[in-house]
């Protein structure tokens, strides 16, 4: 079954006064802009504008395939929530533009999301072009349009040819190998670095840690089932660590303080990078984790590779650091009689996305694919597992579409609403979005090479480092810790940050973002005591999703 997208706007001048509409469809697959649609409609609010604008938007989509599965976007709450019933529509003149929009497809082949206006750029500007073209006397002319344009263009293809990817792979290999032999050193008001500070970026493409999700083989540092990562945050102090985890108290348990240095720093490799398993110091680590990594799954498409030792050392002090300040406990249990219960964060990466069985890099910057139907399912899935635990109390989501829609189906399961936290976004691989590893490499061998080598590379075109990555999910993680003392929390995320997560709370060297497979839909968890340390609970738990 094909995807669309369906981005729509309305607008009016003087509310009522003169308006007109926009809207676009796009390849839910791709981003590939498939048809464009615009009007002058006179005189009207804009509410109705809005509509008119999503009504052009699903005929537009049914006239490509009747059959396609529709996402519909738009920045007007009001429409979203009305289409969606869970407004009444009380206006005599938007009813029966509702009522028109709803008999274009079958309900259940059309679902509606609401998203900021600077994300509805595309919609707004056709609008524009519609009101203008009336202020002129005119209708709007898709010959004259310039709203694809004014869109960020995609990547040139790469000129001449292809480097060599053998030659490409072993230079990696090596500036791997450097980074571990060469210690990091302390910063400045810091304890001595634990590790480089970013090294491992995210993973490719969300894609990547979508691939098939081999069961959790080393699935936990709990190795407890998928529910007890709900369940890890009821009990404070170490027994209830090792009783949620279903481990032993003491190292079994893995905890560990958060370095103070910026062991943190790195934002997981890619998928691929990390489920190639085969390490940093195999020849095919770097292709083959990248590749799973994008391929794998919905996080996003990336292999991470360690950080050089000059490189990690700063920034961070910042990133490993509370933000509260106060130095990390040392690392076992506290003495402390009781630290109370501990924040617990139940890390689930959102289910499958259209790009996850291609491997596709699907980072922030790309098309935002929503939710496969195999996706749905896994949400679905995951929702009931939760629910039958009963413990989570409260949802937050990263903002792009496929965490929101995994987050939605199991907020509505338990019962509660969804916070968006834009730190929980996954890496944004610049003009790599929507390739596959291998065809990154073929096209810019040089620029992957210093990316998976130095965790202040830029993948092409821009985008985010490691760096920049591992820097924001520290500072969301003890953003979140400090909000939700004592509460078991549900992060829907990607591969990216959860696996970061991990790594900063076992203060694990940047290489274990090498040994770490997370698959789609899977359940982690960490809990976060009040003297600092840390207990990973639960690591890639997917029993949930056996039949």
């Amino acid at each position: 079954m094909r995807e669309f997208i369906v981005e729509a706007d309305g607008g009016s001048r003087g509310n009522p006064g003169p308006a007109g509409y926009g809207a676009v469809v796009s390849d839910a697959a791709t981003g590939e802009t498939l048809t464009e649609a615009a009007e002058y409609i006179g005189v009207a609010t804009n509410n109705v504008a809005e509509y008119r604008g999503l009504l052009a938007g699903l005929r537009a989509a049914h006239a490509l395939d009747p059959a396609a599965r529709v996402h519909v976007r738009m920045d007007s709450k009001l429409v979203i929530e009305q289409m969606s019933g869970r407004w009444k529509i009380k206006h005599p003149a938007m009813k029966p533009l509702a009522t028109e929009a709803r008999a274009v497809l079958p309900p259940d082949q059309v679902f509606y999301e609401w998203i900021p206006r600077e994300r509805n750029k595309h919609a707004d500007r056709l609008a524009n072009e519609a009101m203008d073209a009336g202020a002129k006397g005119e209708q709007w002319s898709p010959s004259r349009s310039r709203a694809a344009l004014d869109t960020p263009p995609a990547a040139p293809e790469p000129t001449g040819p292809p480097g060599d990817a053998t030659a490409g792979a072993a230079r990696a290999r090596a500036a791997l190998a450097e980074g571990r032999a060469t210690p990091a050193r302390p910063t400045p008001a810091e304890a001595p670095a634990a590790g480089p500070a970013s090294p491992t970026g995210p993973s490719p493409t969300e894609a990547a840690a979508g691939g098939p999700s081999r069961p959790a083989s080393g699935a936990s540092a709990s190795g407890g089932p998928a529910e007890s990562a709900a369940q890890a945050g009821s009990g404070p102090g170490s027994s209830s660590a090792a009783s949620a985890g279903g481990g032993p108290s003491g190292p079994a348990s893995a905890t560990a303080r958060r370095p103070a240095s910026g062991a943190s720093a790195s934002g997981g490799p890619a998928e691929s990078a990390a489920q190639a398993g085969s390490g940093p110091g195999s020849s095919s680590a770097g292709q083959s984790s990248a590749t799973e990594a994008a391929g794998g799954g919905s996080s996003d498409a990336v292999t991470t590779a360690r950080q050089p030792a000059s490189a990690a050392a700063s920034g961070a002090a910042a990133e490993a650091l509370p933000v509260s300040g106060r130095q990390p406990s040392a690392p076992g249990w506290s003495s402390a009689p009781d630290l109370g219960a501990p924040a617990t964060f139940v890390l689930l990466r959102h289910g499958e996305t259209p790009l996850t069985p291609q491997k596709r890099f699907s980072g922030s910057g790309g098309t935002d694919p929503s939710l496969s139907d195999a996706g749905r399912e896994q949400a679905r899935r995951v929702a009931e597992a939760l629910a039958r635990r009963g413990t989570v109390q409260a949802v937050v989501a990263s903002p792009l579409a496929r965490t929101r829609e995994t987050a939605g189906i199991v907020a509505a399961r338990l019962g509660l609403d969804v916070t968006v936290d834009d730190g929980l976004r996954e890496t944004d691989f610049g003009a790599w979005e929507g390739l596959t590893f291998g065809e990154v490499r073929e096209r810019h061998p040089e620029d992957l090479n210093a990316w998976l080598a130095d965790p202040e590379a830029h993948p092409t075109g821009g985008g985010e480092s490691f760096a920049e990555t591992a820097h924001r999910i520290a500072a969301t993680r003890d953003k979140l810790v400090a909000a939700h003392a004592g509460r078991t929390v549900l992060l829907v995320t990607h591969v990216t940050p959860i696996k970061t997560f991990v790594r900063l709370a076992l203060g694990a060297p940047p290489e274990s973002l090498f040994r770490m497979e997370l698959s789609a839909a899977s359940l982690s968890a960490v809990a976060y005591y009040a003297d600092g340390n840390a207990s990973v609970r639960l690591f890639n738990e997917t029993s949930h999703l056996r039949p």
